[in-house]
């Protein structure tokens, strides 16, 4: 049983010639990896909160169409407000993130069946047509992989970098490394900030069971 929210799709639909509201936003930066499955979506969570602690003025776009979490890890259950020309207002959770996922337009425990230039269109609107206001950072959650909806965002703004994170496991890091290279090839030539191995851990040499 699939259901799209008609909101969502009502959204989704609308023409792009309307001004983009980054302007305001000072530093956008991509939260990546090859593969789903290695705490993606969490590091974007604690790094927002992380910022906004620190005084930053946060946003997240979650842009994993098919599997957004955003809306679970900040407990949100409010569909962001829609205006009256299609613009978008964020939802402001606390430490006064503003976030806008899918999972807030559709029921998060249904399966989102769009095709690649659907979802892309959506990113678009969530790029151009959410009121962020002023930011210091808005953090963006990529899906896995390095599809359509990646180059979308590439071509779309300009990411001051890209944070890159993996699990220790051989197979982890083989997409991952296909996820770097995506961010350094010459045509998208956006800095690699930093990469977090997430669920790792260390042995020391001398207590090899510890």
């Amino acid at each position: 049983d699939v259901t799209l929210s008609a909101k969502a799709g009502r959204v989704a639909s609308e023409t792009e010639n309307t001004e983009s509201f980054l302007k305001d936003v000072s530093h956008i930066v991509a939260v990546a990896s090859g593969k789903g499955g290695v705490g993606k979506s969490t590091v974007t969570a604690n790094l927002a909160v992380a910022l906004s602690l620190s005084g930053a003025r946060v946003g997240i776009l979650d842009a994993d169409i098919y599997g957004p979490s955003m809306g679970v890890m900040f407990g949100i259950d409010q569909a962001p407000y829609v205006h009256e020309d299609k613009t978008i207002s964020p939802v402001l959770a606390k430490g006064g993130i503003s976030i806008v996922s899918m999972s807030m337009f559709a029921d998060s425990d249904r399966a989102t069946i769009w095709r690649g230039p659907m979802a892309s269109q959506m990113i678009k609107n969530f790029l151009h047509r959410v009121r962020w206001g002023t930011l210091d950072y808005l953090l963006i959650d990529f899906p896995p992989g390095t599809g359509d909806i990646h180059l979308s965002i590439i071509n779309e703004v300009k990411i001051s970098g890209a944070v890159i994170v993996s699990t220790p496991q051989q197979v982890a890091v083989a997409d991952v490394v296909r996820g770097v290279e995506m961010f350094r090839h010459e045509q998208v030539n956006i800095p690699i900030l930093g990469i977090v191995e997430n669920m790792a851990w260390f042995t020391p040499e001398e207590l090899p069971n510890n």
